[in-house]
């Protein structure tokens, strides 16, 4: 996988928004929290190019495989980083994505989870009544 890819498996989950923060880190987001980070210019030595939330277990099974560390400042969160794009097979790395995703949608508050999850309003229009009376 690649920026592009990654940033189009992102996107196509609902609701999801991008930004560009500190510089040179673009972050996806839903309910204006962010489930992934992509470095744009990752440089040789980085450790960093693609960081993601993880469940406790995740954390710790991901974090056993190589080229896969601990976010630098989001570890405590569940955070885990990868040194390559290459690190996880494209599959597991989009479902790992849209794992991530779920996991930070849950968190957001429950008002903001229901308007985020129903669909798009749909109702017909209110037909007029007939009175009965001729």
């Amino acid at each position: 996988m690649n920026i592009e890819t990654i940033r189009r498996s992102c996107l196509s989950l609902p609701h999801v928004e991008e930004e560009v923060k500190w510089g040179h880190d673009l972050c996806f987001l839903i309910g204006r929290k962010m489930f992934c980070v992509l470095n744009l210019e990752p440089q040789r030595g980085d450790r960093s190019w693609v960081a993601f939330k993880a469940t406790p277990e995740e954390f710790a099974e991901l974090t056993e495989r190589e080229g896969v560390i601990p976010a630098p400042y989001m570890a405590r969160n569940h955070w885990v980083s990868l040194e390559d794009y290459s690190t996880l097979p494209g599959r597991e790395l989009e479902a790992r994505l849209a794992r991530s995703y779920e996991l930070v949608k849950a968190t957001l508050p429950k008002k903001l989870q229901a308007a985020l999850g129903a669909p798009p309003s749909r109702k017909k229009p209110a037909r007029p009544r007939l009175s009965k009376r001729g």
